[in-house]
């Protein structure tokens, strides 16, 4: 797992500090990259904006997106993540608070690899996030590009 690192998007800094206890208590000890918003996640992810020149050849080996984003939302993200050549196949799992089933719907329709949402309860979130790294860290093999 020594190159698989995880970009979670997310701007609710009491989520962030959820997700990583939760990786932490689960020895999901993989880097973490945080973007903040959608804007920031798609610099990073394509090295322009802020992060112009950024390496963009070392993939996560997942993305952690929240849907309700400041700037660009988690949809918009995602639909632009899939247009990419490069980015197309990066395993996207929209994990957000969300219930609508109209998320639902444009998650998948968009490309979502998975949608999990976030239980309130840390017990259910850290098993969440225990299968979560178990499949995309452990288990999945991405396609050789």
């Amino acid at each position: 797992m020594k190159n698989k690192w995880i970009l979670l998007v997310e701007d609710n800094a009491d989520d962030e500090e959820l997700s990583r206890r939760a990786l932490k208590k689960n020895k999901i000890l993989n880097e973490v990259i945080v973007a903040r918003d959608g804007a920031e996640a798609l610099d990073y992810l394509l090295g322009v904006g802020n992060h112009a020149g950024h390496n963009i050849d070392n993939l996560p080996a997942v993305v952690l997106l929240d849907l309700k984003l400041p700037k660009i939302d988690g949809l918009e993200v995602l639909r632009r993540l899939r247009e990419n050549e490069k980015t197309a196949h990066v395993p996207v799992v929209i994990l957000t608070s969300s219930r609508e089933e109209q998320d639902i719907a444009n998650a998948y329709m968009n490309g979502c690899n998975s949608y999990i949402r976030k239980p309130v309860d840390f017990t259910q979130f850290n098993e969440a996030i225990q299968t979560l790294g178990l499949y995309w860290l452990l288990l999945n093999e991405p396609p050789v590009e």
